[in-house]
């Protein structure tokens, strides 16, 4: 199925695997709308997309704010006359053991992870059943297949987005033509580590990563694009994605 000329939005799209994904949309010729919270950052990549002879636009998201993800996928339908894929990507992991009652960072995780995938549906949904066609991209994780020490509330919400995207799909595909696709990534060399407060779980972190390969943003980003190419009968309704050597 061709891309080319498409309209795609992607959350947290300021670095990481977002920026990935951005990144590789453009270079197939779809016209992508970059959103975060850094405004700067998503600029930057603007930048270099136009410069390349691709199309973007950067849109200030905070996901958690239902208001600013309608009025992202309004100034992003308004600029380029419709919506065709969105990618929801936007998430925060920091790791620590539920004793250390580290309760501000399971709420923002929460708030991001679960209801900032929420926020969104919500707001490119009605484009996309208005129009009986649309991809919707939700990035779960390994978390949201298994579950590891430490990451007790970042896998309850990977595994609630997976559940839901599956419900998801379910819905809105024999009804809508929508396709879900649910991104299950494991070992991604991202900043999302960089969130990680805890000074053992970080070391940790910094341990595997010097022991193995990891994926890189691109490497989810030509998963996207698989996906997103199929032919139009088929959704790839579930990638997992995982380094060679990466044993668990």
């Amino acid at each position: 199925m061709a891309i080319k000329g498409s309209v795609a939005l992607v959350t947290g799209a300021s670095s990481g695997i977002g920026e990935g994904i951005a990144r590789a949309l453009a270079a197939e010729g779809v016209k992508v709308g970059l959103a975060a919270r850094r405004v700067e950052k998503l600029q930057s990549i603007v930048t270099d997309i136009r410069n390349a002879g691709g199309e973007a636009t950067a849109l200030e998201l905070d996901v958690t704010n239902p208001e600013q993800n309608a009025a992202a996928v309004d100034q992003l339908v308004s600029q380029f006359g419709r919506l065709d894929i969105a990618v929801l990507n936007a998430g925060l992991m920091p790791l620590s053991d539920i004793e250390s009652l580290k309760t501000d960072e399971w709420h923002r995780m929460v708030d991001v992870n679960v209801k900032g995938v929420l926020n969104t549906t919500a707001a490119v949904l009605p484009t996309l059943t208005k129009q009986k066609s649309g991809h919707i991209f939700v990035m779960s994780s390994i978390a949201g297949r298994k579950v590891f020490k430490g990451l007790s509330v970042y896998c309850a919400t990977k595994h609630a987005v997976a559940a839901f995207a599956d419900g998801l799909r379910m819905e809105v595909g024999p009804t809508y033509n929508i396709r879900v696709t649910c991104i299950q990534p494991g070992a991604v060399a991202t900043e999302l580590y960089d969130h990680i407060t805890d000074q053992g779980y970080r070391k940790q972190m910094d341990e595997l990563a010097a022991s193995m390969v990891f994926l890189q943003p691109k490497d989810i980003a030509e998963t996207v694009v698989f996906a997103a190419k199929a032919p139009p009968h088929v959704d790839v309704a579930e990638l997992f994605v995982l380094p060679t050597p990466q044993g668990w």
